[in-house]
C-alpha cells in the first residue's frame, strides 16, 4: 500500500491466501488491541465491538487491497530469488507446479513466523490428532484435550476448549504460567485450575504422543494421559533457511538479521524486511501494531534512495 501510495509498482506474492497469517488464526479470536492500532494504508478500519476479530481483520485487508487495486500473486511458493539490487529475479511455484518468474528492483521480505512451529521434537508428534494451531472448540465436546504451553494462544485456547464443553488438561514445561499473559487472562485462568475445572500439569515435558493419549513425565513420574486431541502450541518461528538463503546475515544466538534500523534495508543490497522477521528469535518485540509501520519506514528509506 504504502509504496502505490508512493508512485511505485509493487507486487505481493504470498504462497497462501491473502493474509495467510491471520486466516490460520483461530476461527473466533479477537485482537488484543483497538481498532485503530491495525489501521494501514490511511484507511479507517470500523469494528462492532472495542476490539476487532479476526473476520474484521480479513474483511479489512481485503478492501484495502481491492481499494489500492494490489498486484497480487497468490497461492505461489516463492522458490528461490535470483540476481542483485536494481535486477532480481523472483522464481515462484504455482499450486500447479508451474514455475514462474517475476523481475523487480527491490525485494522486501515479510514472511512473519506464524508458518513454522516449535515442534518438540517427540515420537508421534505428527499423528493426526496432534495439532499446532488452534482452531474452534467444537468438535471436542465431551471430549479429553491436551494444551500444551504457557503462554496466551496455550491459556486462551484452553479457556475456550473448557467453555465449550471439552475436558482440558493444561501442560506447561515451566514451574508457572509465562509472564506475559494477558491482564484479563491470567485471573481466569489461576481461578479455572483452582477450581479444578481445567487440569494444568506444571514442570512436566511431554515424552511422547500416542493415539488417543500423551505420555508425560514431572516429578510425579511417568504417566500416560487420555487425548483424543492435542493442541501443541509451544510458539513458532521465522524462517531463517529462507532469509539466510538471500544472503541475509542472521545473529548466531537471536538471530536478528543484519539490518539498517531507519530504512530496514538488509546487508543485501536492495533486500529489506518488514515484521517479525526484524526481531530474530524475539517475535514478542514485533506486533502488529508496530510492525505495521515498517512499510512506510521502507518506501521512505527507497524514496531517498532514488
Amino acid at each position: 500500500m504504502e509504496a502505490k501510495r508512493a508512485g511505485m509498482q509493487a507486487l505481493v506474492i504470498d504462497k497462501g491466501c491473502l493474509c495467510n497469517s491471520i486466516y490460520n488464526y483461530p476461527v473466533n479470536m479477537v485482537f488484543f488491541t483497538t481498532p485503530e492500532l491495525l489501521e494501514i494504508g490511511g484507511l479507517p478500519m470500523v469494528t462492532g465491538g472495542d476490539k476487532p476479530t479476526r473476520i474484521e481483520a480479513l474483511k479489512y485487508y481485503r478492501k484495502g487491497a481491492e481499494h489500492y487495486g494490489l498486484e497480487l500473486r497468490l497461492f505461489e511458493k516463492v522458490l528461490r530469488v535470483d540476481g542483485h539490487d536494481g535486477a532480481f529475479t523472483v522464481v515462484t511455484e504455482t499450486e500447479s507446479g508451474r514455475e514462474e518468474k517475476y523481475h523487480g528492483k527491490k525485494i522486501v521480505v515479510a514472511t512473519g513466523y506464524y508458518d513454522l512451529p516449535n515442534e518438540m521434537g517427540v515420537p508421534g508428534e505428527h499423528l493426526p490428532h496432534v495439532n499446532h494451531y488452534y482452531t474452534e472448540p467444537h468438535p471436542f465436546w465431551n471430549q479429553d484435550v491436551v494444551v500444551i504451553g504457557g503462554k496466551n494462544s496455550a491459556v486462551e485456547s484452553a479457556l475456550d476448549l473448557y467453555r465449550n464443553g471439552a475436558r482440558v488438561t493444561l501442560l506447561v514445561r515451566s514451574k508457572e504460567l509465562g509472564t506475559s499473559l494477558k491482564y484479563w487472562v491470567r485471573p481466569d485462568i489461576e481461578n479455572r485450575i483452582k477450581a479444578g475445572q481445567i487440569q494444568a500439569l506444571f514442570g512436566t515435558r511431554v515424552k511422547e504422543i500416542v493415539r488417543e493419549g500423551i505420555v508425560v513425565e514431572n516429578d510425579a513420574g511417568v504417566q500416560e494421559l487420555s487425548a483424543k486431541q492435542v493442541f501443541a502450541l509451544t510458539g513458532y518461528h521465522p524462517d531463517y533457511e529462507f532469509i539466510q538463503a538471500l544472503g541475509v546475515r542472521l545473529d548466531p544466538e537471536s538471530k536478528r538479521p543484519s539490518l539498517d534500523p531507519k530504512t530496514l534495508e538488509s546487508n543485501v543490497s536492495g533486500i529489506y524486511l518488514a515484521g517479525v522477521v526484524v526481531a530474530g528469535r524475539h517475535t514478542g518485540e514485533i506486533f502488529i501494531e508496530n510492525g505495521r509501520f515498517h512499510g512506510k519506514q521502507i518506501v521512505e528509506g527507497l524514496k531517498e534512495g532514488n
